[in-house]
């Protein structure tokens, strides 16, 4: 190739392979006694071609594969002794990769391209105070505070909806500022439906002039049979004076009349979209007075209503509802339409379901009410509160709920995803302490030339990995207690590791015992921890004063994983959905206070609930400890024992091994001379006919002996080959 020829092939080789394949080949044989393209240096020309293939994938992956030999030899060439050319090619694979990693670690995608965003963002978190906030909230809340003020730069509107007194409290409300503090999330402005009722009034007036409203008195049961058959109400075609004297005397005055009545939206009567026939927008309340307004008003707007006029009305630019909501859409928008106010668009996103969990505010409560839990915070329950008693922190439940992004696909979730984020979160920063629950404890007593005579305390890093975690004084004493659970795996004269001191043997143990009461240690703290299979937990019974503590566990409070509209809730209740044990504690837990997540060895994590100074003068102090779950299904005590079950199952198939593999090894001694004689007699043998002599019956003996032993070699080969497959 002449020069002329290999100056226009940079732009010519980002091509597909189709185009750019005889341009290669015409590469490949130019270079067959060259070692550049041009000269004997690397030169301008070298510099353009390489790059150009090393920013084509197609062309680097053909060239790699070396069927082009002596251009497979120039690129490697280029590449190995000349990597100042290549600065700019790393920095956008490094760019590329940081690219990927950061959206695999921010999980679902946001690129949404909000309509208008140029002209400003506003969104808003639209909460109803009738109980706490649960996690299908704090995705509602997350994603709009994440819009407002970090992709957008604009604001977040809070507003809670208290538009129905029989449901709602001062303490709700309360507790929804609280936790949306809590998480992080700050509105620019927190306001209240009720704020508008005054200006919603007057909206429901105008509807009402224009023909667009009306006043229906037909008895709930026969108005939802009308709906669903898309059957119009007697009372569609009421004058407008007949309806704004309903609404605007009887209801507003909460007469015998106006009680009877409701008012609807004049929208449709059998549109396909049963949310579109005619919906209530007006209702009366006379029986339990508004937390913030008292008695003033005798009637309510529907949330239906009140929500697209009063988002329009506060200046919101883009509404985030669930996707529970997407059939009210079209309603929405034609409310908007119809009372001719300023545009809100609207985006759905899938709220977040998990498995035998139930985020319905009617449901929760009723678990609450008749007692079946705590109260709103219990560690059983999906609300905010009830995860973060349980010890979810916020920084991964802000990081999990964030990762699930705007998506539309509606999914139910494990909450071991859940739990697992929360693990990483914990795991670096957990101090570790030891529990030995008292149901179970068995008596140790040490010995040997390492033993203490008296106890002996020992500053010790509370995280093995973490020393910015501070320290912990452990004691050291020839009587300890260790756990039933482990004491019963263990054999007379076995070497263990005692977790944090050394190894010891085994003495005097009764593994025959249905409880075991008491055993001994030989301390041998020159052993190696490496070589023994158990590690344990134990704690010094003298030298320190044992902390009491109740470890609680808990588990899901229905047993199927998603109730359907037809369920009835109480028949899939979980009937026990919590335990609790009773154990020791190391001294150093006597300092630990509410909040504080731990690590008990081997048991797993867990939040404090109550530390020793959290009671009152007269309770008994001790601690009160929740499990955390990992994202491992079952609970601590069974993964123990299932652990101890899988290792003596474990040792059973390691001996059963070691046994066939020597007979497999005393088959294989056998000479293969004598085995190929031996097969071949038995073969020869089995093709001759019977002898009646007493030669042939040596023969037909003969015959069996050889016929059994190559039998055996058989059997033999086939265990043996079976336990090399394991």
């Amino acid at each position: 190739m002449k020069l002329d020829e290999l100056k226009p092939l940079e732009a010519l080789l980002t091509a597909d392979f189709r185009q750019i394949e005889p341009r290669l080949q015409a590469l490949d044989k130019h270079l067959i006694l060259r070692t550049y393209l041009d000269g004997y240096t690397l030169g301008d020309i070298d510099t353009k071609i390489w790059l150009a293939l090393r920013g084509n994938r197609a062309a680097v992956s053909f060239i790699k594969r070396g069927s082009l030999a002596n251009l497979a030899r120039w690129f490697n060439y280029i590449e190995e002794n000349h990597p100042e050319i290549q600065a700019e090619i790393k920095a956008k694979d490094a760019a590329a990769k940081a690219k990927v990693a950061a959206a695999s670690k921010a999980g679902a995608s946001y690129a949404l391209a909000l309509q208008n965003a140029d002209q400003g963002v506003v969104t808003r978190f639209l909460p109803e105070p009738s109980g706490y906030l649960h996690i299908g909230h704090a995705k509602a809340a997350l994603l709009s505070d994440y819009f407002a003020h970090q992709a957008y730069k604009g604001q977040l509107r809070l507003r809670l909806d208290d538009t129905n007194p029989s449901k709602e409290k001062q303490e709700y409300q309360d507790a929804i500022i609280e936790d949306l503090a809590l998480m992080g999330i700050k509105p620019d402005t927190v306001t209240y439906t009720s704020d508008y009722f005054d200006y919603l009034y007057d909206m429901c007036v105008r509807m009402i002039k224009e023909g667009h409203a009306y006043a229906d008195d037909t008895d709930q049961d026969t108005m939802r049979d009308q709906r669903w058959k898309g059957i119009a109400s007697a009372r569609r075609d009421r004058s407008v004076e007949e309806n704004l004297r309903i609404f605007t005397e009887e209801m507003k005055n909460g007469t015998e009349e106006g009680l009877k009545n409701c008012i609807r939206a004049k929208l449709s009567v059998d549109n396909p979209n049963k949310a579109l026939r005619d919906p209530v927008i007006y209702r009366c309340n006379i029986e339990t007075p508004h937390h913030r307004t008292g008695t003033k008003w005798k009637m309510y707007p529907m949330y239906d209503f009140a929500c697209p006029v009063v988002d329009s009305h506060e200046g919101v630019t883009h509404a985030l509802r669930s996707t529970e909501y997407t059939d009210r859409n079209p309603q929405y928008q034609w409310f908007i339409d119809t009372l001719k106010l300023r545009q809100v668009y609207m985006w759905d996103f899938a709220r977040m379901n998990f498995i035998r969990t139930f985020l319905s505010k009617r449901k929760l409560a009723k678990l609450v009410d008749t007692g079946k839990v705590w109260g709103w915070d219990d560690p059983r329950m999906p609300t905010i509160r009830g995860v973060r008693r349980r010890g979810m922190t916020i920084p991964a439940l802000r990081d999990f709920i964030l990762k699930q992004g705007p998506s539309r696909n509606v999914v139910t979730m494990d909450w071991t995803n859940f739990w697992a984020s929360n693990k990483k979160e914990i795991d670096p920063i957990a101090p570790r302490h030891t529990a030995i629950t008292k149901k179970d404890a068995v008596k140790v007593v040490v010995k040997g030339a390492d033993a203490p005579a008296e106890p002996v305390k020992q500053e010790k890093p509370k995280h093995p990995k973490n020393k910015e975690v501070g320290t912990k004084q452990v004691t050291f004493a020839n009587e300890l207690i260790m756990d039933q659970a482990d004491a019963k795996s263990f054999k007379d004269g076995e070497e263990i590791t005692i977790m944090g001191w050394g190894n010891g043997f085994v003495r005097n143990i009764d593994t025959s015992a249905e409880v075991i009461p008491t055993f001994e240690i030989d301390l041998n703290l020159a052993g190696d921890v490496k070589s023994t299979e158990k590690k344990v937990t134990w704690l010094a019974s003298k030298g320190q004063t044992l902390v009491p503590a109740e470890l609680w566990d808990f588990d899901y409070l229905i047993t199927k994983d998603v109730l359907q509209e037809e369920d009835n809730m109480e028949d899939f209740l979980n009937p026990v959905t919590e335990t609790m044990e009773e154990a020791w504690c190391d001294e150093a837990a006597a300092s630990l206070k509410k909040d504080d997540i731990i690590q008990l060895e081997r048991r797993g994590y867990y939040r404090v609930d109550k530390g020793l100074n959290d009671w009152k003068e007269g309770e008994e102090k001790k601690l009160v400890l929740f499990c955390i779950p990992t994202g491992k299904t079952g609970s601590k005590r069974q993964t123990r024992q299932a652990t101890i079950d899988k290792t003596a199952q474990a040792k059973q198939a390691k001996r059963t091994c070691h046994r066939h593999v020597k007979m497999l090894r005393k088959c294989n001694k056998m000479q293969r001379f004598k085995n190929q004689v031996l097969c071949n007699g038995v073969e020869d043998e089995r093709n001759q006919p019977a002898q009646t002599d007493k030669k042939g019956q040596d023969n037909a003996e003969k015959q069996q002996v050889s016929k059994r032993k190559l039998d055996w070699r058989k059997t033999a080969w086939r265990r043996g080959e079976a336990v090399i497959k394991l």
